[in-house]
C-alpha cells in the first residue's frame, strides 16, 4: 500500500480519526469509519487577503508546561509551544486523513507491522544538522526507552531501520491501527539528535526543531519566546503560507490568573490568551476589538476517577451509591453557563468509538443512593455523617491547583452533593498530586486527555499501565477481560470490529461505576480583531504559522 498524494487513504488505516477539533495533552490526539463518524468544529479564522509581515505575537497560556522536550511531556499546553517548533512526519486532516509532512509518502505492509517513510530533502534542524533519516530513527529509538505520552503513541514499536539517507522502514511487534494518528502528534515531532546529545536531560529547556519557529528562551513562570525559522517552507498541508511565518517573533506568556489573562487581551497588553471563562464568553463576543474562537478538544471528558485499590471504594455498589448522588448536569450548567457540554463516557462524543447509548443512561436518583448506603450496612451518625463497624465513611478528593477549567470548583460541588447523602469529603487541592498519587492517598482523583484515537483507554485502564510504572492507570483497574478488548482495539483493523470493543470498555466503566464522566473541554481562545490566521487541528491544538498582525 503507499501514500503518495495529500488525498490518498491508506488501507487499514482509513478509521483513523475523523473527529474534530485540542490534546492533547493532558493531550493529546481520532479514528473513524469516515467523515461523519464525528462533529467537526471549523473554530478557524480565514486569514487576510494579504496577510501582513512582521510583528509580534503575544499569546497567554493558562499554565507553564512541563518540558518542551516532546518526547517527555503529556501536558496539552507544552503541545502548545513546542508544535511550533517540530514537525511531524505527517498530518491529519479534520476528515480523518492523513497527508505528507515531512514524510512525503509511506506504504504499509499487509500485516500491518511495517511501514517505510520516505523524507523529505534538504530539510534542516534549526541547529543547521540535517533531517534525514537518521535523525527519525534517532528519535524513535529514544522515545522507546521513554516511558509517558509519546511511548504510549509509539504502540508496539519493535524497530525503526534506516534503509537510506531518507527512507525509514519502521517495524512494529503487531498491528497498531493509532500508528500513525499518533505521529502525526507533536509528542512524535522530529528533534535535532545533535541537540540531544548536546544538552542532555535538559534538552527539554534546549528543545531544536526543523519547525516555523526557532526556540529562543524560557523565562520560568514569565514566558517562552520563539522566533522566525527563516528558511521555514515545508509547512504542514492545512497551511496556506508556503513560506516562512509571516511573524517575527512569538512569545507565550504564562498568566494563571483569569481576570489577568483576558484582562490583558481586552487591554491590549497581549494579543490572544487561551482557556476564557464561561462567564466571559458572551461579553467578550460583544467587544468589537475582540474575536472569540472555540475548538472541540476530543479524547477522554474530564472525569472523576475512583481509586480501586482503596478501601471501602473497591466495592462497586458503594461507587453506586456516589454515582447516583453526583449531579453532573447541574455542575455543568453552574459552573460552564451552558459554553461547556456533559460528559457521558470517558471518551468524548466527538471521537470515534464513543457510545451514543451511554447518554442519559445515569441520573442522579437520592433515594436509591440513600437505599444502596444502607443496604451496604453505613448508618448516619449524629453527625450526618454515615459509618460502619466505627469508621466514618471519606471520601479523599486530590485536585491540582491553581483551579483550571474551574475543577477545584467541580470537587467542591461534589463535596456538597454527597454531604446529603452521609459521605464526608476531603479536598486536597494541590500542585504536588505526584505524591499523594504513588502513595494512593486518593479516592478520587480528576483527569482528562487529548487524543485523536480511543486507543487513549489502553494508557488510562490496562492493567499493566499503572501510575508508578509510568502510565496513568489512575484507577488501578485490572481486569482481564478489559485488558483483552483495550488490545482488540489497537489492532483490529476493521472499524466496526473497534467501536464493538470501545463500546464494551465503556459499558463496564459506567456499569461499575469507576469513573464519573464530567464535561467535554471546548478550547477558547480571546483574540484581538487584528490577529488573523490562527487555525486549529485535528486535536484543538492552535496552529500560528498562518498568523499575521493587522497594523
Amino acid at each position: 500500500m503507499r501514500t503518495k498524494s495529500a488525498g490518498n487513504w491508506i488501507k487499514g488505516v482509513s478509521v483513523a480519526l475523523a473527529a474534530s477539533l485540542l490534546l492533547a495533552g493532558c493531550g493529546a490526539n481520532k479514528e473513524a469509519a469516515g467523515p461523519e463518524a464525528a462533529k467537526i468544529s471549523d473554530a478557524k479564522t480565514a486569514p487576510a487577503a494579504k496577510p501582513a509581515e512582521g510583528g509580534e505575537l503575544t499569546y497567554a497560556l493558562a499554565t507553564s508546561p512541563d518540558t518542551l522536550d516532546p518526547g517527555s511531556s503529556g501536558f496539552a499546553v507544552s503541545h502548545r509551544v513546542f508544535r511550533n517548533i517540530v514537525d511531524s512526519l505527517v498530518y491529519q486532516q479534520k476528515d480523518g486523513s492523513f497527508q505528507p509532512w515531512l514524510a512525503t509518502e509511506w506504504t504499509k505492509s499487509d500485516d500491518g507491522k511495517t511501514y517505510t517513510f520516505k523524507l523529505r530533502q534538504n530539510v534542516k534542524f534549526h541547529d543547521g544538522t540535517p533531517f534525514n533519516a537518521a535523525a527519525v530513527k534517532a528519535n524513535f529509538d529514544r522515545i522507546a526507552k521513554a516511558t509517558g505520552q509519546a511511548r504510549a503513541l509509539l504502540g508496539p514499536f519493535a524497530s525503526a531501520d534506516i534503509v537510506d539517507d531518507y527512507s525509514i522502514k519502521v517495524t512494529l511487534s503487531q498491528p497498531f491501527e493509532p500508528f500513525l494518528s499518533g505521529l502525526s502528534s507533536a509528542f512524535l515531532g522530529i528533534n535535532s539528535p545533535q541537540a540531544f546529545q548536546q544538552y542532555g536531560d535538559q534538552y527539554g529547556k534546549h528543545p531544536v526543531g526543523t519547525g516555523p519557529f526557532v526556540f529562543v528562551k524560557w523565562s520560568e513562570n514569565d514566558e517562552i519566546a520563539l522566533k522566525k525559522n527563516p528558511d521555514y517552507n515545508w509547512g504542514p498541508p492545512v497551511a496556506d503560507n508556503k513560506g516562512p511565518s509571516h511573524l517575527d517573533k512569538l512569545t507565550f506568556k504564562i498568566v494563571p490568573e483569569e481576570a489577568t489573562r483576558i484582562g490583558s487581551v481586552q487591554g491590549g497588553q497581549i494579543l490572544a490568551a487561551e482557556t476564557v471563562p464561561p462567564q466571559n464568553i458572551v461579553t467578550l463576543k460583544n467587544d468589537a476589538k475582540i474575536a472569540v474562537d472555540q475548538a472541540v478538544t476530543n479524547g477522554t471528558a474530564f472525569s472523576l476517577y475512583f481509586n480501586l485499590h482503596s478501601e471501602p471504594w473497591n466495592d462497586p455498589k458503594l461507587r453506586q451509591a456516589i454515582q447516583l448522588s453526583v449531579d453532573a448536569d447541574t455542575i455543568v450548567k453552574t459552573l460552564y453557563l451552558g459554553t461547556y457540554e456533559r460528559a457521558w463516557s470517558s471518551l468524548t462524543s466527538g471521537l470515534f468509538g464513543f457510545d451514543e447509548s451511554l447518554k442519559n443512561k445515569i441520573k442522579p436518583d437520592i433515594a436509591k443512593a440513600n437505599q444502596l448506603l444502607d443496604e451496604l450496612g453505613w448508618k448516619k451518625g449524629a453527625d450526618g455523617v454515615r459509618e460502619k463497624n466505627g469508621k466514618k465513611l471519606i471520601l479523599r478528593i486530590l485536585d491540582g491547583s491553581p483551579n483550571r477549567e474551574k475543577r477545584n470548583d467541580i470537587a467542591a460541588m461534589v463535596q456538597q452533593q454527597l454531604k446529603q447523602v452521609g459521605v464526608n469529603v476531603t479536598l486536597n487541592i494541590t500542585k504536588d498530586t505526584n505524591t499523594p498519587l504513588t502513595k494512593d492517598e486518593y479516592d478520587l482523583w480528576g483527569n482528562s486527555q487529548v487524543k485523536a484515537d480511543p486507543d487513549v483507554m489502553r494508557n488510562l485502564f490496562r492493567s499493566d499501565r499503572e501510575f508508578t510504572k509510568g502510565g496513568t492507570n489512575w484507577s488501578h483497574l485490572a481486569d482481564p477481560e478489559i485488558d483483552k478488548l483495550l488490545d482488540q482495539g489497537y489492532s483490529e483493523s476493521d472499524p466496526q470490529k473497534r467501536k464493538a470493543a470501545y463500546s464494551k470498555i465503556q459499558q463496564y466503566l459506567i456499569d461499575n461505576a469507576v469513573i464519573l464522566p464530567i464535561y467535554e473541554f471546548p478550547y477558547t481562545v480571546a483574540r484581538a480583531k487584528t490577529v488573523s490566521g490562527l487555525k486549529y487541528d485535528l486535536l484543538g491544538y492552535p496552529l500560528f504559522y498562518d498568523v499575521s498582525i493587522s497594523k
